[in-house]
């Protein structure tokens, strides 16, 4: 499927290089048959993957055999049709609006030929508007009408350009779904199969808890009034949940799921223009993308609200304007709106792209007046400045709750936030581990982290080799092992991981042969799709199930892993607290500023619970729940305290109703 129509290779492909290059394939299957990986592989899953493949291959058909399109372009139709059914006609015109307006701002900052220029473009824009927006989220200002007339205006006033782009963007990708149609019809639809995760609705525990806040707020108040004593996540960077705020503005409902496509999308056209910025063939830049398409973590976090998708994009649209030399003014400002925005997402993001910018500076600076770098740090500081200086300007920490036993705010205890669940240790065998002993690293099934990191060491290897590319090779391996060193933690280094394709697959095929270049891509997509759902629980659940059984309907879903949001929703639209007494399961975030939750996240309350449970009697809780006004309780039935069964009672709490283990308690007259 990746064989090419082209002449043939120059230059005879290298036997030792050859064998390298299928030691990572076979190195794979080495540990997964050493570690029983196969007793864990999610079988029906993968069935279900393949189903869906062939069903949208089905789909397809039609329009390539009467309207004689190509495999890719009917596959990208499919899919967008599934986006629009599960996702939501509206969600997904308001994130296609965002897009836009992204594009249309970003197109000036990036040079004329930028490979992947479109992509490139839309996350800078994004950066900027988004960036922009932190400052003012205070303000009372953040209302349909008013984001409406803003995209449209940035839309009209960039139209120019944005029209040009969109008209080489659309012959660029006819010209490559004729060059390669088999090889880009399979990177689409295993970017169709990645997209899963954006069918189902919010259910992880970090979007629950503190993620959805910031939207809901601005949906719901027209402003983000942060609450640190509440949870210390409160003035965490948060350019990725603006962008969700702005979308679920527009869109009039959640559209996580539609802006999840726009980041996965971004992400591997941004990844495909940075391999052909690196010297690949278009084949190779097909081959990359159909691997990053394949890497299992991508159903997880396009299911969720975390960073690490945003970043990959971000990341991915770095490199390439770093790897780009020509047009250093506007490839300046670009980098620098870039690295901002992944400090804007999470400083460990930031961190772990010094080696890029360390490799880029060793291959020249770019040539650009004290003006230009006045302007580039400028703009830098106002894309990710934001929640940093809110947060010292209200909390004493820029970075709360972290380095607190620095900072000392008074919202946390003074004390370096941490979580001993990720120190497995550093050492040589941890890629190794990390692939095959996956949940001592992540909350996944082993396998869950893709096969990456041991099916590319071979090619790793040959980059390393050539003095031409050894410093690109040893910088991604940086940006890969950076975000491990305070803990083992994979999900932070999943963009690194991720970047390593970029590293391993420009000039391969020409020095290993096609042949054996080809089926080396083949085994490790095959292997990553098979083990794809072990990558996080919604996947490896029957949540997708549910799913395709209830298109858009998310009351067919929620009640059986998250039974809180059915029952917040059953809420009436008032300001009375509800309080989540569950530290597990604090799934509050979407109430918008009158939630409560007694994790770790919320300090104060934490310690007040530990204390309740200390007395059987349940006068503690009757106390706790007066003095925190909660109207509304939240119980897990399993394993509520005798004291707080007490204190319900004491308090004088009516049981309203129970779904699934979860129980709501009313307080005072409804």
């Amino acid at each position: 499927m990746f064989r090419s129509r082209a002449a043939a290779i120059a230059g005879a492909p290298q036997r030792w290089a050859a064998l390298a290059w299928a030691a990572g394939p076979v190195l794979v299957a080495i540990g997964i048959t050493a570690h029983g990986l196969w007793a864990q592989l999610p079988w029906e899953r993968f069935a279900l993957a393949l189903a869906l493949a062939l069903t949208a291959t089905a789909l397809a058909w039609p329009a390539v055999r009467w309207l004689r399109w190509r495999w890719a372009s009917a596959l990208v139709a499919v899919s967008s049709g599934a986006l629009l059914l599960f996702a939501g006609p509206r969600p997904v015109f308001a994130v296609a609006l965002l897009a836009l307006a992204a594009m249309a701002t970003g197109l000036r900052w990036v040079p004329a030929r930028l490979p992947g220029r479109a992509a490139v473009a839309a996350i800078l824009g994004y950066a900027a508007i988004t960036g922009v927006t932190g400052w003012l989220l205070a303000l009372p200002i953040h209302h349909a009408p008013v984001w409406l007339v803003v995209l449209a205006a940035l839309v009209v006033l960039g139209r120019k350009a944005l029209v040009a782009e969109l008209r080489a963007s659309a012959s660029a990708w006819r010209d490559a779904a004729a060059e390669h149609p088999r090889a880009l019809a399979w990177a689409v639809m295993l970017l169709g199969l990645a997209s899963t995760g954006t069918w189902l609705p919010t259910m992880q525990m970090d979007d629950l808890t503190y993620h959805l806040n910031l939207p809901a707020q601005l949906a719901l108040h027209a402003h983000y009034q942060a609450a640190p004593q509440h949870g210390v996540w409160a003035f965490a960077p948060w350019l990725g949940d603006i962008g969700q705020g702005i979308a679920w503005l527009i869109a009039g409902q959640e559209a996580r799921g539609a802006l999840n496509a726009f980041w996965l999308i971004a992400a591997a056209l941004a990844l495909g223009g940075c391999a052909r910025a690196l010297g690949a063939t278009p084949l190779e830049r097909n081959a990359a993308i159909a691997l990053f398409a394949s890497f299992p973590p991508l159903v997880w976090l396009t299911a969720g609200m975390q960073t690490e998708l945003p970043a990959m994009a971000v990341l991915f649209a770095l490199c390439t304007v770093l790897a780009h030399r020509e047009n250093d003014g506007p490839r300046l400002m670009a980098a620098a709106l870039l690295l901002a925005a992944l400090t804007a997402l999470k400083p460990i993001h930031a961190l772990s792209a010094l080696p890029l910018l360390v490799w880029a500076s060793m291959r020249g600076l770019p040539r650009a007046s004290a003006q230009h770098w006045l302007m580039a740090l400028a703009a830098g500081l106002l894309v990710a400045g934001s929640s940093y200086a809110n947060a010292w300007w209200h909390t004493g920490n820029p970075v709360l709750p972290l380095f607190n036993a620095v900072f000392q705010s008074p919202f946390h205890p003074p004390e370096n936030m941490g979580d001993d669940r990720w120190h497995a240790g550093l050492g040589l065998a941890l890629p190794w581990q990390l692939t095959f002993a996956s949940s001592r690293y992540v909350e996944a099934w082993d396998g869950g982290t893709g096969f990456l990191l041991i099916g590319l060491a071979g090619a790793w290897l040959l980059t390393l080799g050539r003095h031409a590319t050894r410093g690109f090779a040893l910088a991604v391996a940086g940006v890969a092992l950076l975000p491990l060193l305070p803990m083992q933690y994979a999900r932070y280094a999943y963009p690194g991981i991720a970047l390593l394709i970029v590293a391993c697959l420009p000039g391969r095929r020409a020095q290993v042969g096609d042949r054996a270049w080809r089926w080396g891509i083949v085994a490790l997509c095959t292997l990553n799709l098979a083990f794809q759902a072990n990558a996080g629980w919604t996947h490896h659940s029957a949540a997708l199930k549910r799913t395709l059984r209830a298109p858009g309907d998310a009351s067919a879903v929620l009640p059986h892993y998250v039974a809180e949001r059915t029952l917040i929703a059953g809420l009436p639209d008032d300001d009375g607290i509800v309080l989540a007494t569950d530290p597990q399961r604090g799934y509050i975030a979407e109430l918008a500023g009158r939630g409560r939750l007694m994790s770790l996240h919320a300090p104060t309350l934490a310690a007040a619970r530990l204390a309740a449970d200390a007395d059987p009697s349940g006068e503690a809780w009757r106390r706790l729940l007066t003095d925190t006004d909660a109207r509304w309780i939240l119980v897990t039935e399993a394993d509520a305290s005798p004291a707080l069964r007490a204190g319900l009672a004491a308090s004088g709490a009516v049981h309203v109703r129970s779904l699934n283990g979860i129980a709501l308690w009313r307080r005072g007259q409804e």
